[in-house]
């Protein structure tokens, strides 16, 4: 009875811990940065980037997000996929939309979609598409859109979800001759198919890096297992010479618990005049 007891204790402890874990949100900071330090002056676009929200179980609210963003500068907002799964999470979007509103991002919000809002049917579907157009989305499915910051030519490249097969590489880069190339999508494994296609930095979600890592995020493995292989679950990595970034996502899924990973929104500071191969020596976390 008394070991009995001393379980139940321990495992409430562990569960009070874990959710804990969900609310304690991470403000990520990455920096694109002239390594050679010529002063020359650089155009600045600093995005914001929001993956996986859940909001079927994400412990933080509208206001919170907000008063997280407030006084950052933000130029583009990018939402990286898996906001829900149910129909009736769909109202619990409007308020982080108008957070992401509030921020007035002069670019704009662009959209990709995940695995999980493809779950819902077609009809409701088409609701969640509207409500982002709804609150000024721009929603990309194997698209493009270009955008010039101070003369600079920035293609926002959307690919669809490639976890539930409906990405399209060749349809998305349609168009795209020059610029700088933002590549934005949910499954990161999609670059593993993208060796010889030219893009500047990608943007993805998808794994909540792990979400319960602990030893080792071992359940991945049906995910990705050549990803987990190689180690490439969370944060900044390279393919080929080419940097990429998987956001640990906003929310959870099944359960409403982190351990070892932390929800996280993530600015990205890239400078347009810098060299991809310059890319590669200065991407840094900070």
């Amino acid at each position: 009875m008394i070991i009995l007891s001393i379980i139940s204790i321990a495992f409430i402890l562990f569960w009070y811990r874990a959710n804990k874990n969900t609310h304690q949100v991470m403000l990520n900071q990455i920096r694109l940065s002239d390594s050679e330090g010529n002063g020359r002056p650089s155009t600045e676009l600093n995005v914001l980037q929001v993956s996986d929200m859940h909001l079927e179980r994400i412990s933080i609210t509208p206001e919170e997000l907000y008063n997280k963003l407030k006084n950052e500068r933000i130029d583009l907002i990018a939402l990286t996929g898996d906001y829900l799964d149910k129909k009736r999470s769909i109202p619990k979007l409007v308020p982080y939309l108008k957070v992401f509103n509030q921020l007035n991002a002069k670019y704009g919000i662009y959209v990709v979609f995940g695995n999980h809002d493809y779950k819902l049917k077609k009809n409701d579907f088409t609701t969640l598409f509207k409500t982002f157009e709804n609150y000024g989305c721009k929603v990309l499915q194997n698209h493009n859109e270009t955008i010039f910051v101070k003369g600079k030519q920035v293609n926002i490249i959307g690919i669809d979800d490639h976890y539930s097969n409906r990405s399209d590489i060749k349809k998305s880069f349609v168009g795209v001759e020059k610029g700088f190339d933002l590549v934005l999508t949910h499954d990161p494994s999609i670059i593993l198919q993208m060796k010889d296609i030219h893009f500047n930095y990608l943007l993805s979600g998808h794994f909540h890096g792990g979400q319960i890592h602990w030893p080792k995020p071992f359940h991945l493995a049906h995910m990705s297992k050549e990803m987990m292989d190689m180690n490439m679950i969370k944060g900044l990595h390279y393919y080929h010479g080419k940097p990429f970034y998987i956001s640990e996502g906003l929310g959870q899924t099944s359960l409403n618990i982190r351990i070892g990973s932390r929800p996280e929104i993530t600015l990205h500071q890239i400078l347009l005049d810098i060299e991809l191969q310059k890319v590669e020596k200065t991407l840094t976390a900070i």
